[in-house]
């Protein structure tokens, strides 16, 4: 392999072309491994002397780009044992972008809004096409338990959120898209101050959205893909302009909040 061109020192920044720092380096020479086959998920680095070698940085250097790259989650330090490569499955590497979503508000969330309708959406055609009939009595089940907290006296606002949550994740992960529901999952993250917000100061609102996802589940169940992303988009408008009319004060009230992934998510073979 030429130094030079794996990103040794005196590479230039494509994009300022200016020359790169050299954290940059390591981390534009660890993804050229990655991208040519040298290095695979799982596997090890070289030791460090050989790899600060092979790039032409400063050991002190290599540790600051495999710390970068660490929080990146594309490599974990393990005690003892050196640094590998993790798993590069979607839903770890992008946790630093769902950290971005949940800091935004204003027109910046209804971006964030419109990007989840168009990955809902069609996850919900895909969904339609893949779901399997196992997969298809789980939603139902999961849509009894939101009934029967709707209508409990009082409604159990916490189960009602729970099985919001899960119904999404199952149809997100029935498209068979793993990096659809990745991403999905980093999204969503900020509609769920609002539909906390919502299951708390509007039952007639819940209902209504129990009966949206009523009507999601039928056209899963007919294998209907464009019945399944018409009513999941016509779900999702509801969602933003409920969402997009709460003041930001209430929003903003650490009692109505929620975290996305402080509920279990239904299936694992994305986590």
């Amino acid at each position: 392999m030429n130094d030079r061109s794996a990103g040794g020192v005196g590479a230039v920044d494509l994009v300022s072309g200016g020359p790169m720092s050299q954290t940059d380096v390591v981390i534009t020479g660890v993804k050229h491994m990655l991208s040519s086959g040298r290095l695979r998920p799982g596997d090890r680095l070289p030791v460090e002397k050989d790899l600060a070698a092979e790039l032409q940085v400063s050991r002190g250097s290599l540790r600051e780009g495999v710390r970068a790259l660490s929080t990146m989650g594309i490599l974990e330090t393990r005690q003892g044992a050196g640094t590998f490569v993790t798993t590069l499955e979607p839903s770890a590497l992008l946790s630093a972008l769902e950290f971005w979503v949940g800091l935004q508000d204003g027109e910046r969330a209804n971006q964030v809004h419109t990007v989840r309708r168009a990955l809902e959406t069609e996850a919900a055609a895909a969904a339609a096409v893949s779901i399997t009939e196992q997969q298809l009595e789980q939603a139902g089940h999961i849509l009894d338990r939101a009934h029967a907290a709707i209508h409990a006296k009082p409604v159990d606002h916490d189960v009602a959120m729970q099985c919001d949550l899960e119904f999404h994740r199952l149809i997100a992960e029935s498209s068979r898209n793993h990096v659809l529901s990745a991403l999905i999952e980093t999204v969503s993250t900020t509609t769920v101050r609002g539909r906390m917000w919502r299951s708390i100061h509007d039952a007639a609102g819940l209902r209504t959205t129990h009966g949206e996802h009523l009507g999601i589940l039928e056209a899963l169940r007919r294998h209907e893909a464009d019945r399944a992303r018409t009513r999941m988009a016509n779900h999702l408008y509801a969602v933003e302009d409920y969402v997009t009319a709460i003041p930001d004060r209430e929003l903003q009230n650490p009692a109505v909040t929620t975290n996305v992934h402080s509920t279990p998510r239904v299936g694992a073979h994305h986590d």
